[in-house]
């Protein structure tokens, strides 16, 4: 029996990669269900002033397509909360690069007023969609 129920986790996704895949699957681990949200563009833009290379559709049916994951979703805000309740997820995962950060100690105590556990799972090193995308803009 899996340690949670209902896990969330989300992100971009964009140029899918094993990094990705190493978060999905280590998260999978840990819960009998898996919710992923993706990004959408318009989110996306809105953060980071740049558009995905991969548009958000196609990144949603990478990430169904993904044996860990149980459904995906598009995240088309930040209200974490919100979303953690209307899922029912008693966790949430997301990358050990957030740990410590003032947002995510805030997330954390508002998590828990919810019932909802949050666990950070470790980067892997060397590769991310920045540093491919720089590769290709070459």
């Amino acid at each position: 029996m899996k340690k949670f129920k209902v896990g969330y986790t989300t992100g971009v996704y964009d140029m899918f990669h094993i990094g990705h895949l190493n978060i999905l699957r280590r998260a999978k681990e840990q819960c009998e269900t898996l919710i992923v949200g993706v990004t959408t563009d318009e989110l996306c833009f809105k953060r980071k002033h740049k558009y995905p290379i991969i548009n958000e559709r196609d990144r949603k049916a990478i990430v169904e397509a993904i044996r860990y994951v149980d459904r995906a979703i598009f995240q088309t805000d930040m209200d974490k909360i919100r979303t953690v309740k209307e899922l029912g997820a008693d966790v949430v995962f997301v990358g050990s690069d957030w740990k410590g950060t003032d947002a995510w100690k805030q997330y954390e105590k508002e998590f828990a007023t919810a019932g909802c556990n949050v666990i950070y799972l470790d980067h892997t090193d060397g590769i991310s969609s920045t540093i491919l995308r720089k590769k290709i803009s070459k």
